[in-house]
């Protein structure tokens, strides 16, 4: 264990209702729930203002709308969700070349590493008060929590305590006792099968886990999971900070002796190499944020096309869901002579369910063929989501309030403007782009 509090986590604040609110003025100060929209949405961010209502992230949709009927509902922005991640953690890595992101929202940062700074408990709060700082103003109004503890896990636990908005630093040598009120569940790596397991045993808070011999979680768990679990309650860990990971990505790829025309059996092959995929992740202790599909025609054109998850995942399952969907959104008329199933984009915990497998579209890459048609027109092909971003040719840049029945309704207004007004046009009103 360090002597130090110098390990920092930093978890942006309801981040991405938090990015609509700040680009879209009239949402400002009011419940914004973003994810997915449709009847098997689950909620992946609530404002703050949603969250007084109830309404938490991977809910599902239908009780959020239940909870909270006037909230706005917006499918997500991928784009804009990514370029504010670039800009915190572009700051993150001025502090230190160690940072480990584990998600769009949030990264671990070591701050013994590089430059040689004062690792004083109050020198370090200033430095995370100045790190919140300059979050809020490159972003341009993001609001950071910070955490700072002698590992990882206590950084974690810093960080929600400091919620919302705020820093907060655990001194080292009151480890064990800051975290014995806390749930079970704040401990790395237990989820709902383990608490399962765990509340058998009587285990509600973390106290209750220290009040357990190692024998007894080993018994219950397996030796890997109870030991470490034992390790952990009592605040014991030495993982370090990684910033950069060997694996880029996993795939496999079959094929075929004769050219495969038949849908079922191509659903097979992907099912197969789905599952042959997750097994790779599990074992490498990895989730994938993106999954891909590679097809290769008789004529040797070949479809590479990718799907980004708003979380992560390692269950075979959408990995093979996500890749039926881009493997039979082609045309695969004259058969098959090459199929491939692979993920990347790794983090170390998994995020999901958060928005419909089909909230981020899908990114085409084409060989020997015509070029592939641009995101504007893909975009209007899969319909004018809430909170999209759209250009109208006379009242400028707006966001989607809504649309059905041939008709989409825009607000006009910017991150830089005051509330906008509203107007319906025609879904096909050649005036009307989405960005």
């Amino acid at each position: 264990m360090r002597s130090t509090a110098s390990i920092l986590h930093l978890d942006l604040d309801a981040f991405f209702a938090s990015v609509e609110q700040r680009d879209k003025p009239s949402l400002r100060g009011k419940p914004v729930i973003v994810g997915g929209v449709g009847t098997r949405g689950v909620v992946s961010t609530a404002s703050y203002e949603a969250r007084k209502f109830g309404v938490g992230s991977a809910m599902p949709m239908h009780e959020a709308r239940r909870l909270c009927p006037n909230a706005a509902y917006l499918s997500g922005r991928f784009g804009a969700y990514r370029a504010a991640s670039t800009i915190v953690m572009r700051l993150l890595r001025e502090l230190s070349p160690l940072v480990e992101p584990l998600s769009l929202d949030e990264a671990f940062v070591d701050l013994a590493a590089g430059e040689p700074r004062s690792l004083a408990s109050a020198d370090l709060v200033a430095l995370a008060a100045r790190l919140r700082a300059d979050v809020t103003e490159a972003t341009g109004g993001l609001t950071a929590s910070v955490g700072l503890g002698s590992s990882k896990f206590m950084a974690k636990v810093a960080s929600e305590l400091a919620k919302p908005d705020g820093v907060h630093l655990v001194e080292p040598g009151t480890e064990v006792a800051t975290i014995r009120p806390l749930p079970a569940r704040a401990i790395p790596g237990v989820g709902p099968a383990t608490m399962e397991k765990l509340g058998r045993l009587g285990v509600k808070t973390i106290a209750d886990v220290q009040a357990l011999s190692e024998r007894e979680l080993v018994r219950e768990l397996g030796k890997a999971a109870g030991e470490g679990l034992h390790l952990l309650s009592f605040a014991r860990d030495d993982r370090a900070v990684q910033p950069e990971r060997e694996v880029k990505s996993i795939s496999v790829e079959d094929t075929f002796a004769a050219d495969v025309h038949d849908a079922a059996e191509l659903a097979r092959y992907i099912e197969a190499d789905a599952a042959i995929v997750a097994e790779r992740l599990a074992k490498a202790k990895l989730f994938a944020r993106t999954v891909t599909a590679k097809v290769r025609l008789p004529d040797f054109t070949t479809f590479t096309r990718s799907q980004t998850l708003h979380g992560a995942t390692d269950r075979p399952e959408v990995i093979a869901r996500l890749a039926r969907n881009l493997v039979f959104g082609l045309d695969l008329r004259e058969g098959v002579r090459l199929l491939g199933v692979g993920v990347a984009s790794f983090a170390e915990v998994a995020q999901e369910p958060l928005f419909e497998l089909d909230a981020v579209g899908p990114v085409v890459e084409e060989s020997g063929s015509d070029a592939p048609p641009t995101a504007g027109v893909r975009a209007r092909e899969h319909g004018f989501s809430p909170g999209s971003d759209v250009v109208h040719e006379t009242y400028g840049p707006g966001w989607v309030w809504g649309s059905g029945l041939g008709r989409v309704t825009v607000r006009f207004e910017t991150a830089g403007t005051p509330p906008g007004p509203v107007r319906t046009f025609a879904l096909d009103d050649p005036a009307l782009t989405l960005v």
